[in-house]
């Protein structure tokens, strides 16, 4: 299937080309024709999908066929609602670069918080056509009159399941208030758990559902690798990984953003260019870390799961879990910033042994088997059983030991202990 199959128009076709896309994405094979006909979308779709073009092209193109000539107070007609700054960025991005050859002009807002209120609410002056937007920011605007939501013909939620992991469940049950009762609703989530359906069937009206394969099937050039070590050896580990793999860039995914800080830190002192990527740097110096990124003026992004959806880099060679994520879908998206675009890429994760059931559960999750490694010179003191007799049985644990957790004094004390040296 060719996109000029699609039923686009000649405008939008020359944007696809000058953006290189070949042929259509499974997504987009499917939304495209279901959006054009105005229909309601509920797609399970992961980052790196190509899900955003997959609902710009048609509403784009539906846009441009109700838009008036002459108008001059711009209505907002596609809302479209996004987890984080960084994804609204990219997401305004696309969107403006597809309808660049279009006949008549769009004026696309992006907005977010972590940024002064005030240059977006000067932006929004006479209206805009498309508004890109994190929740708390968008009801921040409305809450200040700087915009109107009564005309909006289509609503896009963007990683739902990611606005609502975010806590943003009440922002959109008001930001759904105030949107007309008559509308497009399209609906993308990488994951499909309880309060996900139960938003997604509240908005809903006969949706066409799309399933995409399962995230793993799409990961078939990322070399995976997990290395046992303790947790004071780790980034003393990753700097040997750094200087003996010569990666120009590397992606490294912490649980803290103390951790990003103290990690990145501890990199400088080795000599490396690290920055740390978490919620307290401003937009604009994420922005500048992300440019530099790219451009290899930094080696290496240490980042908080702020960053498993946000960041797009073309031909990023590995990616590092300096410690392990929360859940295997979190796992997925944090490995899939890697290896994209057909090209190859390497995922490693450092496991502690006190992290070996979480790890295989995160294993069982994508039905494969990542071997153990130990490097010389970074042995751990103590090591996991990890067998595959342990691995049928039923009654393997799945979790910590009751009564043997550590408590947030021990773990500070720890940090405080290993602030002074690399760890």
């Amino acid at each position: 299937m060719n996109f000029d199959t699609l039923g686009l128009i000649p405008e939008l076709l020359q944007a696809v080309a000058a953006r290189q896309y070949a042929t259509p994405t499974a997504v987009q094979a499917e939304a495209i024709p279901a959006v054009l006909a105005g229909e309601d979308v509920m797609a399970l779709a992961q980052t790196g999908s190509g899900k955003t073009a997959a609902f710009a092209l048609p509403l784009l193109q539906r846009m441009q066929e109700a838009m008036e000539d002459g108008s001059k107070q711009r209505k907002v007609k596609i809302l479209v609602l996004v987890p984080t700054r960084e994804l609204s960025g990219q997401v305004g991005q696309t969107i403006e670069a597809l309808a660049e050859h279009l006949p008549k002009k769009l004026k696309v807002a992006v907005i977010y918080g972590g940024a002064s209120i005030n240059p977006q609410m000067m932006h929004l002056r006479g209206g805009a056509d498309i508004v890109v937007s994190t929740p708390g920011r968008l009801l921040d605007l409305l809450g200040n009159n700087a915009l109107s939501l009564k005309d909006v013909a289509t609503l896009v939620l963007d990683e739902a399941d990611r606005l609502l992991d975010l806590g943003f469940a009440d922002e959109i049950k008001r930001i759904l208030e105030q949107l007309p009762a008559k509308r497009q609703n399209l609906f993308f989530s990488a994951t499909f758990s309880p309060a996900v359906k139960k938003l997604a069937l509240g908005m809903l009206h006969e949706p066409v559902r799309i399933a995409i394969a399962d995230l793993t099937e799409n990961l078939p050039d990322i070399a995976q690798r997990a290395i046992a070590v303790d947790a004071d050896k780790r980034t003393r580990l990753l700097v040997h990984l750094i200087k003996e793999q010569q990666w120009e860039r590397v992606l490294v995914f912490v649980a803290t953003k103390y951790a990003s800080d103290t990690v990145s830190n501890k990199l400088k002192k080795a000599g490396i260019k690290a920055e740390a990527f978490n919620g307290d740097a401003s937009q604009g110096a994420r922005q500048h870390m992300l440019t530099d990124f790219k451009a290899n003026r930094i080696q290496v992004l240490v980042a908080t799961d702020l960053a498993a959806r946000g960041i797009d880099v073309a031909g990023l060679p590995a990616v590092v879990n300096y410690d392990l994520p929360r859940s295997a879908d979190d796992y997925i998206h944090r490995i899939g910033r890697t290896g994209r675009a057909g090209a190859s890429g390497t995922a490693i994760s450092f496991i502690l042994a006190e992290q070996e059931m979480h790890f295989r559960l995160i294993e069982k999750r994508q039905d494969k088997r990542v071997p153990r490694e130990i490097l010389a010179g970074f042995e751990p003191a103590t090591t996991a059983t990890h067998n595959a007799e342990s691995e049928a049985s039923p009654d393997a644990p799945t979790g910590g030991i009751k009564g043997k957790r550590k408590s947030k004094k021990d773990k500070l004390r720890e940090l405080a202990a290993n602030d002074g040296q690399i760890s």
